[in-house]
């Protein structure tokens, strides 16, 4: 059974969403990070770097929550046969989990960043309810968790920004994520 190793407040959280999501029997390995039992040799061995998230799927040790969850979709049938439509898909992954988590959770270019971001987000979320279009994909799970992460841990006004805040409640309302995510 596929293991996934996260802490208290980590992004495993995404992980582990993704992994209701996909319906996929996972086992999660808590590590108690104040205790340090990220730095043991054990988990190193599963990421050098000592982060989580990481899992372990047979052979298979992945750390980083996007490799992670473009692995499963690929490994779960839920990325699409062209290269560029999985470019794409990819496109959003490393922009949700570098450019829009940065921009907004980094405080000292949240001001700057916010505008610029949320403006060009909301113009393409009023005229499709997910980011790809009209189905939920795995590029939804890497920006609708740092979406959904504003309202709950950001002094950041998403008034002015309506599709957005539609787009964080249909993400908040799937059953995956209230399992997981909406829990916290």
């Amino acid at each position: 059974m596929l293991k996934l190793y996260g802490g208290v407040r980590s992004r495993a959280s995404i992980v582990q969403w993704y992994l209701e999501e996909l319906n996929v029997p996972y086992e999660f390995v808590l590590l108690d990070m104040a205790a340090g039992e990220h730095r043991q040799p054990e988990f190193l061995a599963i990421n050098p770097m000592g982060k989580v998230p990481a899992i372990v799927d047979g052979e298979v040790k992945l750390w980083e929550s996007g490799a992670i969850i473009l692995y499963l979709a690929e490994k779960y049938g839920n990325l699409p046969k062209s290269l560029v439509e999985r470019s794409i898909i990819s496109q959003w992954i490393l922009f949700a989990n570098s450019t829009l988590a940065t921009g907004l959770f980094v405080e000292a270019s949240r001001d700057k960043e916010t505008l610029q971001l949320l403006t060009p987000l909301n113009e393409l979320l009023a005229n499709q309810p997910y980011i790809l279009g009209d189905d939920f994909s795995v590029a939804d799970i890497a920006l609708g968790s740092i979406l959904a992460y504003v309202p709950m841990m950001l002094p950041i006004d998403l008034n002015p920004y309506p599709a957005v805040l539609d787009y964080i409640k249909r993400i908040n309302d799937r059953s995956a994520f209230q399992k997981t995510i909406g829990k916290r």
